[in-house]
């Protein structure tokens, strides 16, 4: 935007230059939106308290309601793991700008938006925006600054700072003193996250709503477990003495009995002496505790993450051997969509209005989520199609298994005792560079199998053909596996037949003369 250029929102009003540089929803230490925070909302949370909390968000007063899921983030292990690890697998993903077309101006805004995408503070923005993902909304401030060009900073804000209109339940508005509703946001202040993890008042979509009950009950189940471990968990403590023990005496070993749980020693009379007697174990009662707060926490994983396998694992490994990813793939594309549409709503679009103009089309900002690749089924393909003809670039397949090119002389792994050609279709199968020992030229049998490999493009042509015509026509992995059943009766193995037996005959005739 150039000096003395007049700039409309997008409600066509004109905007002044100082309503996008200073600050509009700051804490202050005073004010209704205060810096030091609001006290507590878990302290002493009972099934009661927590119904008050949930009805009175739900109706729009959502104080509470948001402090406890800020305190349940810092008091519940769990839930701030897989709460962390729902956040991280989109904000570790890499942002892409697509411009609104293949026009040199398009291309050119396009650019601009990425170079405030590659910013670390882009970066931190995307982590605070995530925070809508418990609480189910988050609200950063743009703090517009002036150069060469328009460009935000950005201000994490407190969500209670905020209140939902009351006349639609979804419209959020910054809490005032002197109005009970709110005041509406400034154009192009705002970068509004709203997950819409469920359908409805988007105060009732946020995970810390659906965890609160699991989080509570395992606050109760710790307590109660803490009791039963100081109950239970220690050996009772015996002090034995004689008949007509002086009471000096007896209260000498009182006093030992006390203090030996913390001293480990005491000193009592030569007549009298303590026991150590086990405590009686309440039946199973050790399991039940740990077996609830375990449930408790797969709830937890299954609203959040929606699988548990990779918080369940078996002993010694990272979660079940299918669990791809930590949070399921569907959810993680959703979050990512989710966090795209909004930073190219409240972001690119005012970034781009202030700095070139109204445009009748935006670039876009895009969050991909690449598919897992299953390197397993790939490396046996190309174990099977490899030898059949299929041409498999080599560096390509380095680089789906993260196989660096080896360096000159340095040592690689090997296939021993295999013919130099067949080798490279095994190097090329298994994306490895695998050198083969070279055959001892005496040996017949070897010589044979040279014979039989300098031949082998046009003898196995007939079978791969109709191989390599499919995979050019299939779109997918899937698509290919399904029509390869189909190709038998297209192929032609009959010179394959031919030498294969020939060359069968000659090594059995071989190995007789050698027997003797």
């Amino acid at each position: 935007m150039t000096k003395g250029t007049r700039l409309y929102g997008p409600d066509g009003r004109l905007l002044p230059e100082k309503e996008l540089t200073q600050e509009v929803a700051a804490p202050t230490l005073t004010g209704i939106r205060s810096v030091w925070g609001y006290g507590s909302a878990a302290d002493g949370l009972t099934p009661e308290r927590l119904a008050t909390i949930l009805k009175n968000a739900a109706e729009g007063n959502a104080h509470d309601y948001l402090t406890l899921a800020e305190e349940m983030e810092e008091r519940e292990p769990h839930y701030a793991s897989v709460l962390g690890t729902r956040k991280r697998a989109v904000s570790g993903l890499e942002v892409t700008v697509e411009a609104a077309s293949e026009d040199k101006k398009d291309v050119e805004i396009a650019a601009a938006v990425r170079e405030l995408t590659r910013k670390p503070e882009f970066g931190e923005a995307v982590d605070d925006l995530l925070d809508g993902l418990g609480k189910g909304y988050s609200v950063v401030e743009n703090m517009w600054q002036t150069g060469q060009a328009w460009t935000p900073g950005y201000e994490w804000r407190d969500p209670r700072f905020f209140v939902f209109d009351e006349n639609d339940g979804k419209t959020l508005r910054l809490m005032d003193e002197s109005h009970h509703n709110g005041l509406p946001l400034p154009p192009w202040k705002f970068i509004v996250h709203k997950p819409k993890l469920k359908s409805g008042l988007p105060i009732r979509g946020g995970l810390a709503r659906l965890a609160a009950v699991s989080y509570m009950c395992k606050s109760y189940t710790l307590k109660d477990w803490m009791a039963f471990v100081d109950v239970f968990g220690m050996p009772l403590r015996v002090g034995r003495h004689k008949p007509g023990a002086l009471e000096k005496d007896i209260n000498t070993l009182i006093k030992a009995v006390a203090n030996i749980g913390t001293d480990a020693a005491a000193v009592i009379p030569d007549n009298m002496r303590i026991e150590f007697i086990e405590a009686a174990k309440a039946s199973g009662g050790d399991k039940l505790f740990i077996g609830l707060a375990d449930w408790l926490d797969r709830q937890v994983s299954k609203a959040v993450l929606g699988q548990v396998a990779s918080t369940e694992g078996t002993p010694g490994k990272l979660g079940n051997d299918d669990a791809q990813d930590d949070v399921r793939q569907d959810i993680k594309k959703a979050d990512a969509k989710a966090l795209g549409n909004t930073l190219t709503r409240d972001l690119v679009v005012p970034f781009v209005e202030i700095n070139y103009g109204r445009q009748e089309k935006y670039p876009r900002i895009l969050i991909p989520v690449p598919d897992p690749e299953d390197l397993k089924v790939l490396a046996e393909c190309l174990d099977k199609l490899v030898p059949l003809g299929a041409k498999v670039p080599a560096k390509w397949a380095r680089q789906k298994f993260s196989i660096p090119d080896a360096a000159e002389n340095e040592e690689v792994l090997q296939v021993q005792g295999a013919a130099p050609a067949l080798a490279e279709n095994r190097t090329l199968s298994t994306a490895m560079n695998r050198d083969n020992a070279n055959p001892d030229p005496g040996d017949e049998l070897d010589e044979l199998a040279l014979k039989m490999a300098e031949n082998w493009e046009p003898v196995m042509e007939p079978v791969t053909s109709p191989v390599l015509e499919l995979a050019k026509r299939c779109g997918s992995y899937e698509e290919f596996l399904a029509g390869l059943p189909g190709l038998v009766g297209e192929m032609n193995p009959e010179e394959l037949i031919q030498q294969l037996a020939r060359a069968t005959f000659t090594a059995r005739g071989m190995g007789d003369a050698t027997d003797g």
